[in-house]
């Protein structure tokens, strides 16, 4: 499955949102070998769930396909109901910077903002 966001807004009923900015550094990361950007939950971190973006060289069979600003993004379904409707932004802040989650589905979170509860 594929779906391709336009260059301003997200496909209607998007798994996940990624901001212009957020494409933009993970283009910086998607050399080859690699193809994309794979996002995906682990267990960890001080909330119990941590989110993971690692360059993939493509996606795993039965992965679903998301393209933002040129960008290919590639999720396993399992991790879908963690996810959903989540915004993935940058910052460039000195302090804070790094690429940040805004996740409606979180019940709890910590405060480096990479770990998460539901």
């Amino acid at each position: 499955m594929v779906e391709t966001a336009p260059q301003h807004q997200s496909p209607v009923g998007a798994i996940v949102n990624i901001t212009e900015e957020a494409a933009s550094k993970a283009k910086d990361v998607v050399k080859d070998p690699y193809k994309g950007i794979r996002i995906a939950v682990v267990g960890g971190g001080c909330a119990g769930l941590q989110y993971d973006l690692q360059p993939a060289e493509g996606p795993a069979e039965g992965d679903i396909v998301l393209e933002f600003f040129g960008v290919s993004f590639y999720i396993n379904p399992m991790v879908v109901p963690y996810i959903k409707g989540t915004t993935i932004d940058y910052s460039h802040s000195l302090m804070e910077g790094g690429f940040k989650f805004i996740n409606p589905n979180a019940t709890s979170s910590c405060g480096c903002g990479t770990s998460f509860g539901i």
